[in-house]
């Protein structure tokens, strides 16, 4: 298909969590979440609004102490204005979706040049834009983002990035099918408590969620599980021993991931921490349910040679991936040279880009992989178009966290969040007084995602403006 981007529109409201996410030097309390729409035109005239949305957490795009909660929101915002602008204009011609985004993701990336904060920033406000024209175009074809994809009808050309994908098929490597359900890898953020006990009754949330990661369990069939660390080796060590013994007492062996969250000096300090590890029993218990370690060195650093003296002997505990680093088309490659193994798939980063990782995994002649790593995704857009490329690309579990720090589809209006329940009844639910997400034997089932459009069935209700003040 070939289109034009012919306007565009930016809608924010406000998020508070109901429990404090901590990662890294950070504690979310509140945030942003963005919407983003977009007017397509094709060759015929046939016009379509698409949408997506997602929440703006602070200082992961961004880490500066200096930078307010607010002012991290403003330059997210103006990211996507600038994409915004930038795909209108780059429209004066008809393209497929794949050329209007490349011109305007490799235009952008000239202005920003190599820093990595700012390549970031930069390629969020692209991927939300990117996400709303991908939306509108399955739309205007009445196709699903599975079925699009399978046509291929974005015009992808991974080739046009890196020469070595030419002969590399996307729509031969996905899966037949897209994925009905997907597991859940829960989040266990720095200050999350493990026991009902640990939590002080002025603490206590009065809205019938879990809170303990025990409750979480026990209410969800949770299986997999995400571990934040850099505390310090002491601190960490305490956290992950504490972790291995929870769940032996419970008389469970899960698997679990990772995420250094920038927090290492160098990978020598990550394999201290599991030598140490290895002297007691439930570290041992823990290493051996260990699936791959997240992005342990700051994104500046990951390229440093240096700071990655210690790769092989960390591979022989786990692979190692790469999240904020991947700041763009270029990144993982490099990456890969200095010996990581994989890279995560986030929508805020970009579609395009994750399906050309695809193609560098399936080519590569290591044992390459994405990793589905969520940024505290909402309902309905910013959760549903994730899980929908998640399904997709085959991933078949997911780190997902937005269910528990924040109160089910409670930031929406109560309109649009029935809506979402009778559009999509096997991936929410009824509880008390409010609906929330279905998760039932630690999966999510998302069978209603694989319709026409990308990954939702409901009506968009929102007051749009080009420019927020």
């Amino acid at each position: 298909m070939r289109i034009r981007i012919v306007d565009f529109g930016l809608c924010r409201s406000e998020c508070r969590t109901r429990v404090p996410f901590r990662f890294g030097a950070t504690t979310m309390r509140e945030a942003t979440l963005l919407l983003a729409e977009v007017r397509v035109i094709d060759d015929s005239g046939k016009d379509c609004a698409g949408y997506a949305a997602d929440l703006l957490v602070p200082k992961w795009f961004r880490k500066n102490r200096e930078q307010s909660g607010e002012e991290d929101a403003r330059e997210l915002i103006h990211s996507a204005e600038i994409a915004g602008r930038s795909f209108v204009a780059a429209s004066s011609s008809a393209q497929s979706p794949f050329e209007l985004w490349l011109s305007v993701y490799a235009g952008l990336a000239k202005t920003v040049g190599e820093e990595p904060n700012d390549q970031l920033v930069q390629g969020f406000g692209v991927a939300l834009i990117e996400r709303a024209m991908l939306d509108a175009v399955c739309r205007i074809a009445g196709k699903s983002f599975f079925a699009a994809l399978k046509a291929d009808l974005f015009g992808f050309r991974p080739q046009r990035v890196h020469a070595e994908l030419s002969a590399w098929d996307l729509a031969k490597s996905l899966p037949k099918t897209a994925l009905q359900s997907i597991r859940l890898r829960h989040t266990i953020g720095l200050a999350d408590p493990l026991r009902v006990q640990e939590i002080a009754p002025e603490k206590r949330c009065q809205d019938g969620l879990p809170q303990a990661l025990e409750e979480d369990i026990a209410a969800y069939g949770l299986q997999l599980f995400k571990i934040k660390i850099g505390l310090g080796f002491e601190s960490d060590r305490r956290r992950l021993l504490d972790l291995a013994t929870f769940f032996s007492q419970r008389g469970e062996s899960p698997q679990w991931t990772v995420d250094g969250n920038e927090q290492f000096e160098d990978l020598g300090e990550l394999v201290e921490l599991f030598s140490s590890l290895r002297a007691e029993v439930e570290g041992m218990r823990f290493l051996a349910g260990l699936l791959y370690v997240e992005q342990p060195l700051t994104r500046a650093a990951t390229f440093d040679s240096q700071r990655n003296a210690f790769m092989g002997e960390l591979n022989r505990t786990a692979s190692v991936i790469i999240d904020e680093a991947d700041t763009s088309i270029e990144a993982f490659p490099r990456a890969v040279d200095l010996g990581y193994s994989g890279v995560s798939v986030k929508n805020c980063k970009g579609v395009f880009r994750a399906l050309i990782n695809r193609g560098i995994c399936e080519v590569s002649e290591r044992a390459l992989f994405q990793s589905a790593e969520d940024l505290t995704n909402l309902p309905v857009l910013s959760l549903q178009q994730d899980l929908a490329l998640l399904s997709s690309l085959g991933l078949t579990h997911a780190e997902r966290n937005g269910h528990h720090y924040f109160a089910g589809l409670g930031h929406l209006p109560e309109e649009e969040a029935r809506m979402a329940l009778r559009a999509h009844p096997d991936l929410y639910r009824e509880q008390d007084d409010m609906i929330a997400l279905r998760i039932e034997k630690g999966s999510v089932q998302i069978g209603s995602l694989d319709c026409v459009g990308f990954g939702y069935d409901l009506p968009i209700q929102a007051k749009l403006r080009t420019a927020i003040p």
